[in-house]
């Protein structure tokens, strides 16, 4: 409730909205995804396709999984005065998927590309705050749904050795 209600102001009112919804972001980041396979190299090829593979284990692993067997209300469903600022989901609530999937790629590309690692964190982090903000997560479902994405993320570098390659 801090951050969905006492940590408010307008531009964020305003922002967060845009940043928390898929629906801006699909075209840009199929862009990004593309480039990979087209302007990327053999690295870029192959990080198109870890993207695949790890986004679709977060994915399932928080939405098919997870999300049914918690089966958490939504804070907009269980709490009086949530400042719903988003069209409210019916699914459960822990974990969230927005920051499982975002956490995921942040690690991978992170571990890809180093350099920008600052930038890949914080937007992961920035999406996962908005999730709050608007009102349809806890900071808990964030967390966990963090930790699911950096474990996914790990679990399928892990066993192909690509910690500390460059």
């Amino acid at each position: 409730m801090l951050i969905n209600q006492t940590l408010s102001n307008r531009l964020f009112d305003f922002i967060m909205p845009y940043i928390t919804n898929l629906d801006y972001w699909r075209i840009p980041l199929f862009l990004v995804w593309l480039a990979l396979i087209i302007f990327g190299g053999r690295k870029g090829r192959t990080t198109a396709l870890l993207v695949v593979i790890i986004l679709t284990l977060s994915d399932q692993l928080s939405s098919a999984v997870i999300k049914p067997w918690i089966n958490r209300l939504r804070p907009c469903f269980a709490l009086e005065n949530v400042r719903l600022l988003i069209a409210q989901s019916s699914s459960p609530s822990f974990p969230s998927s927005h920051a499982a999937n975002n956490a995921a790629m942040a690690a991978l590309f992170s571990i890809r590309y180093k350099r920008y690692t600052a930038l890949f964190i914080s937007i992961a982090l920035l999406v996962s705050y908005s999730r709050i903000y608007v009102g349809v997560h806890y900071p808990s479902d964030v967390l966990g749904g963090i930790l699911i994405g950096i474990l996914c993320c790990t679990a399928i570098l892990l066993p192909v050795g690509y910690f500390g390659r460059r």
